[in-house]
């Protein structure tokens, strides 16, 4: 398998480096850009899949944007793998801009109010949705009350409105990643075949320099 782990990592490990990678966000971002760049694949298809990622990141589907950034990627015929790496994108340092931006289109597109919430505010809603839900589904099994209520304001105020309105923004997201990867792996594979041909012409020389010794 490509780029597999020689040693697994435990889930809790795995959760906390979706949070907090190792060696920090800055030395994730330089992995993911020398992976997307090494990709063996056309740069079009490439950042076709960089786009699908980045798109996913504006949707509200936490826990679903690989899924999410697949799909996307398959549609637009982009590289899988290149999609799950771009989701990168949507990270604690984007994810309140993220929001933000979706949340007041959202908000402007369906017609009603929008009450600018802060980060942790809007952890707190997604957990307690969480918490509501895995309760109710709980509910059914040991014939408690299920209440609804909670999930339904957090649907209309906050789910609706972040999915209907990170369209545009990821979208026009996608097609800006899309056009600036398109270039930069162009270039860098260039360069590597470059390489790669010089590395061969001096391989025959030395081939043919072996020949000619009596």
């Amino acid at each position: 398998m490509v780029f597999k782990r020689r040693d697994k990592r435990r889930f809790g490990r795995v959760m906390l480096d979706s949070v907090y990678p190792r060696g920090g966000w800055a030395r994730a971002f330089h992995y993911v850009t020398h992976r997307l760049r090494r990709l063996p694949d056309s740069p079009h298809k490439v950042a076709r899949g960089i786009a699908a990622g980045v798109f996913a990141s504006f949707t509200p589907l936490f826990g679903l944007h690989f899924f999410v950034a697949g799909l996307v990627a398959w549609a637009v015929r982009g590289n899988i793998l290149a999609a799950l790496l771009a989701t990168l994108f949507g990270n604690p340092l984007t994810f309140l801009p993220i929001a933000m931006v979706s949340l007041k289109t959202g908000h402007f597109l369906l017609g009603s109010r929008f009450d600018e919430p802060t980060e942790s505010t809007l952890i707190a809603k997604f957990r307690g949705a969480g918490e509501d839900l895995l309760d109710n589904l709980l509910a059914v099994f040991s014939g408690a009350e299920a209440n609804w209520a909670k999930l339904g304001q957090f649907y209309h105020e906050l789910f609706l409105p972040y999915l209907i309105g990170g369209i545009a923004p990821g979208i026009a997201a996608g097609l800006v990643a899309y056009y600036l990867s398109v270039p930069v792996i162009t270039a860098y594979q260039n360069r590597r075949r470059g390489r790669l041909k010089e590395k061969l012409a001096e391989l025959r020389q030395k081939t043919g320099k072996a020949d000619d010794r009596p």
